[in-house]
């Protein structure tokens, strides 16, 4: 980094504008171009150059709805999409307009699906209200008129007008009070492999992430937190930090002290000087085998909330012709976000100014409020960027409330960057998870039983302690509920909450990630003792299932794409997995071989989705490949491990990314079929670990039961 004030390819250019608020990022011509534009929605803004500015209430973090949720709005505006940009819309902004945006949190995979109909009717709205100015121009019924390509058509007199031209009449015109949204089967735009739009400037080094802002006089902040969770301060010795170049205030909080500095660089190094005591209070002692012995004594444990029942559990695993009982585990997880935990920081008097990477601008926003003790009517924030989400900036606000609260104690910005060896250290990870499944297999191999306890680290009792009544989170058992994809007569799915000092969160994919490893890596075990093959077996369990022809559909389409059944190169085998979640039907197909050193290595991956409709394919595709990769990582190598209460890894160095050289052929099948909006970004993820892992063991015959895979040895015999 270089110092503030320093100049950088990324300079950050930001102001205020006179209306609305808006974040305005760019040279003069840009401001000069926005000062000129009309608003016809909270959505549309529309230039007199006819460029279309429409407003992002999500957050960008490579997933791209930057272009999916503009797509939306274009279909239904029909302008020219070659004229088309986006920017966020501010959450204060939102406040002040009573949340004409509504919810401005993005996660789950629900930004299309949430989305979809209120965007379509914005695009739809600006149409008619363009449509209506242009009709009153030219004294002929709205009627007789079309919009086409940012252009209002009145074909019986040939006349027409740009909807720049006519922008600054068609805000004047009341909205209608009813539309008529475009068929699907009349779409130009949506459905259609996009570039997006914001890829030109994050190639071209244009883009402004949160690690990137400058400001006029800012001063940078490194933080140290307690490395026990739940630890407290209890001295700082920060004699020698004050003496060192570019220090500028030392700042104590009740678990964390913060070095402020001319640059992170003298601020980091100030840092790793200072001499600090902390209290570790309970939680010094704890391991990962303190963790493991705890939770596994969920599975025998009598507080177990149920999720799901259907028939007699006990009496049919009482007389099965074979009975099968295993367990899994699998381990904390980090979310390692690329662009670690960062925010900028403003404290004047009762205002408080913020520029920050979000998942959550309003969370952001009411995090900073409070943080500073003022109404979130007195608080700015401009919602920037993501170098990596994946759910570590969505719920938690932790980075927005240190910075802000180092903020305070300085008279001028601040930006807080968390290291690298903070991020991992801090941050709050997927949970720890245990699962013991026992079924009943008749005598021709039918599976007439199955029983699923669940234990483990609760996401929403850490999140929100009281959102959920008589201890049954029913999140952690997502995937053996009503999204389990297979019928049996004698079900029973519980879970025993064991919630740990280590904080959790949502992570992508959240608790489908763990338990589609379970289940499908449990359902290979049980086709292997039936002497049927993985994805026949899987049809058979399918048939009577309320979404039958999802599951098949996705199912049938990896398997015909990956080839399954014929021939593979030597040492290359197949695995197979299937799932539904968030309302989206997935299938992957991997290719896998094990060298006789005992690598296991992805060759291929087949993936399949049905997410209902399609916005943007392009997306998709990416979407997908980079599940793989997330996926991958996690199951080749991911495990985050406490030891004496603090987490032992730091770094990419012990807590590895997978390289280039891993990375296997990845293809996506996209099966929509209709009637329905669902996601794709976090679903994927789900179905990587069971389907490699079930390679291995036809590769093997080792059946993985834990994860990672770095701690198996997978040697052939």
């Amino acid at each position: 980094m270089t110092d503030a004030g320093a100049p950088n390819r990324r300079t950050f250019l930001a102001s205020i504008a006179a209306s609305g608020g808006a974040l305005m990022l760019g040279f003069d011509l840009e401001h000069a171009r926005a000062a000129a534009a009309t608003e016809i929605t909270a959505w549309i803004v529309i230039a007199p150059d006819d460029q279309v500015t429409i407003r992002i209430a999500k957050s960008e973090m490579g997933q791209g709805v930057f272009t999916g949720l503009a797509m939306l709005v274009a279909e239904e505006l029909e302008c020219d999409w070659n004229r088309v940009r986006a920017e966020f819309a501010t959450p204060h902004d939102n406040l002040a307009r009573d949340r004409v945006y509504g919810d401005m949190s993005t996660g789950g995979s629900r930004s299309i699906r949430n989305s979809e109909a209120m965007l379509r009717k914005a695009g739809a709205t600006a149409r008619e209200m363009l449509i209506a100015a242009a009709a009153t121009r030219w004294g002929v019924a709205s009627t007789e008129c079309r919009a086409e390509k940012s252009v209002v058509v009145h074909a019986a007199s040939g006349r027409s007008v740009r909807y720049g031209e006519i922008a600054e009449a068609a805000a004047r015109v009341p909205p209608p009070a009813q539309i008529t949204l475009k068929d699907a089967r009349d779409w130009t735009l949506m459905g259609q492999p996009t570039r997006r739009l914001d890829a030109p400037d994050k190639v071209l080094g244009h883009t402004t992430y949160g690690i990137d802002v400058r400001l006029p006089g800012m001063l940078n902040a490194a933080l140290v937190q307690c490395p026990v969770f739940k630890g407290m301060l209890k001295s700082a010795d920060d004699s020698k930090a004050h003496g060192m170049p570019g220090v500028r205030k030392v700042v104590t909080l009740k678990d964390a002290v913060a070095v402020v500095a001319d640059s992170f660089w003298h601020a980091q190094q100030a840092a790793k000087a200072l001499t600090i005591t902390w209290d570790d209070g309970h939680n010094g002692n704890v391991s990962s085998n303190s963790i493991a012995d705890f939770v596994r004594g969920g599975l025998d444990a009598h507080d177990a909330g149920i999720g799901r029942k259907t028939g007699n559990v006990t009496d049919a695993l009482a007389s099965a012709a074979k009975r099968i009982e295993v367990e899994y585990a699998v381990p904390f997880l980090a979310h390692a976000t690329m662009e670690p935990q960062n925010c900028t920081a403003h404290v004047t008097d009762d205002r408080v100014e913020v520029w920050v990477p979000t998942q959550n601008a309003e969370a952001s926003l009411a995090a900073a409020a409070q943080a500073a003790g003022v109404p979130t009517r007195n608080v700015v924030l401009h919602p920037l960027m993501i170098g990596g989400g994946f759910g570590r900036r969505g719920v938690v606000q932790d980075f927005v409330r240190y910075a802000v609260l180092i903020a305070r104690e300085v008279d001028a910005p601040v930006k807080t960057v968390w290291s690298r060896e903070e991020d991992m250290r801090h941050d709050y990870y997927r949970p720890v998870a245990m699962a013991r499944l026992t079924a009943a297999l008749d005598g021709t191999g039918v599976l007439t039983a199955l029983k699923v306890r669940l234990a483990g680290h609760s996401i929403l009792a850490t999140l929100t302690p009281f959102g959920f009544p008589n201890r049954v989170d029913l999140q952690f058992q997502e995937g053996f509920l009503e999204d389990m994809p297979y019928d049996v007569p004698h079900y029973l799915a519980d879970y025993a909450m064991r919630n740990t000092h280590v904080p959790v969160g949502f992570w992508r994919c959240v608790n489908h990630t763990q338990n589609c490893f379970f289940r499908e890596s449990f359902i290979d075990e049980l086709a292997h003792a039936a002497g049927a093959d993985p994805y026949q077996y899987r049809r058979s369990l399918i048939g009577a299932h309320r979404h039958a022809d999802k599951l098949l559909g996705v199912l049938d389409a990896a398997a015909k794409r990956a080839g399954w059944g014929t021939s593979l190169p030597v040492g290359v085998h197949r695995g197979i997995a299937l799932n539904e979640a968030y309302g989206t039907f997935i299938a992957a197909v991997c290719e896998a071989s094990v060298s006789a050193g005992g690598e296991a290595r992805m060759h291929r991956i087949v993936v399949a989705l049905d997410p209902g409709t399609i916005v943007n394919p392009l997306s998709v595709e990416t979407q997908v490949q980079s599940a793989v990769v997330y996926g991958l990582t996690a199951t080749l190598y991911g495990e985050i491990t406490i030891e004496n209460g603090r987490v032992e890894q730091a770094n990419f160095n012990d807590y590895r990314m997978l390289r280039m050289a891993e990375m296997p052929k990845v293809e996506c099948v996209l099966a929509p079929s209709g009637g329905f909006v669902s996601g794709c970004g976090e679903q994927p993820v789900s179905v990587v670990a069971p389907a490699l892992c079930n390679a291995i063991f036809a590769a093997t015959g080792k059946r993985i039961r834990s994860l990672p895979l770095k701690n198996h040895d997978l040697r052939n015999a």
